[in-house]
């Protein structure tokens, strides 16, 4: 049985073939899926981490430190500073800046550089008054001058892989700077990053977590993460049905075969098998094509997409699903063969 399957991929070869190209570019895009939703999680994390803040401190009521903000006294940070090992204010602004005559949207950050925990920079130095560090995705060069909120900036160094709310840049400059671009020069802060313990929030603020506030990055992308998921298991049941008109035009075209094999008193197991292994070949050789296509595919779109490893781990799985459930389609055709069609009959 075994050797007449792997004759039947070799005569229709031409079909499988396409039926492979097919199925893998359905599984990269899947891949590519994945990667783009992964990739939301993943700029939430960086952040947090470059950061390094183990608590913040924001007015009441405000759900999370950098998209409901509500601006108040930076002496707040001061109070917060003699409880805890560290306290440094955070001024959050989205602004934009104008790169080859168009605008582009930026994540401006005042923070006092010093006070950040670990280098960040990939080239340069820290900003100082009238200075600013930009994430590589800005495209922006160091000496270079970038308008931001009707001020110049000289960006002074880099940082790579800094972004949040779907790929949007990052932009540090001084909590001064900041507060000139966001407050009109007023001594106002967003939130307060706490590094320590703090046992009591000032009167009239509220102590959030790092998972309070990575929700808080998440929650303006959920829908768009749910929309790109749903479209991935669209992509997945694509793929299955790919495989699954592949192998029933099989079924359809081996009746003779599976008459043969049903009059010699071939159970129905050994026909499922015959059918499954083809539909496995396909699928598990259109994962391991479509690991190439995906990272080639990857780098073109406009978001910066990062496939999980665990994503390439699960696709073979996937795949294997997908082909014997695709096999199911031509089973009844073999289940119902007349064996006497092995000998010529109707």
């Amino acid at each position: 049985m075994w050797s007449m399957t792997f004759r039947d991929l070799r005569y229709r070869r031409r079909r499988f073939v396409i039926a492979i190209a097919g199925t893998a570019l359905v599984f990269a895009m899947a891949l590519v899926m994945a990667g783009m939703s992964a990739s939301f999680r993943l700029e939430a994390d960086r952040l947090l981490g470059a950061l390094g803040a183990d608590a913040w401190i924001v007015p009441d009521g405000v759900v999370g430190p950098f998209t409901s903000v509500s601006a108040f006294p930076g002496d707040v940070a001061d109070e917060a500073r003699s409880g805890s090992s560290s306290a440094e204010p955070l001024v959050v602004l989205r602004q934009t800046v104008t790169r080859d005559g168009s605008p582009k949207d930026v994540n401006v950050l005042g923070v006092r550089w010093a006070g950040l925990p670990k280098p960040l920079l990939v080239e340069g130095r820290g900003a100082t008054g009238g200075e600013a560090v930009a994430d590589t995705s800005l495209g922006a060069d160091i000496g270079e001058s970038i308008p931001i909120g009707g001020r110049e900036f000289t960006v002074v160094g880099l940082v790579d892989g800094l972004t949040f709310l779907g790929g949007i840049p990052v932009v540090f400059v001084t909590v001064p700077d900041a507060q000139g671009i966001g407050f009109g020069g007023q001594r106002l802060v967003s939130s307060v990053m706490v590094r320590g313990s703090l046992a009591h929030a000032p009167a009239e603020h509220a102590i959030l977590t790092n998972a309070a506030a990575r929700a808080d990055l998440l929650r303006p992308l959920e829908k768009g993460v749910q929309a790109i998921d749903s479209v991935q298991i669209l992509l997945w049941i694509v793929a299955a049905i790919i495989v699954a008109a592949v192998i029933y035009l099989s079924a359809l075209e081996r009746l003779r075969d599976f008459a043969v094999l049903k009059a010699v008193g071939a159970s129905t197991t050994r026909l499922f098998g015959s059918l499954a292994l083809q539909a496995v070949i396909i699928s598990l050789v259109s994962a391991a094509i479509a690991f190439g296509i995906s990272l080639g595919l990857a780098p073109t779109f406009a978001l910066p997409i990062e496939i999980p490893v665990k994503a390439f781990a699960l696709l073979p799985a996937v795949a294997l699903f997908v082909g014997i459930a695709a096999s199911l389609s031509g089973l009844k055709r073999a289940i119902d063969v007349d064996p006497a069609r092995a000998f010529g009959g109707a």
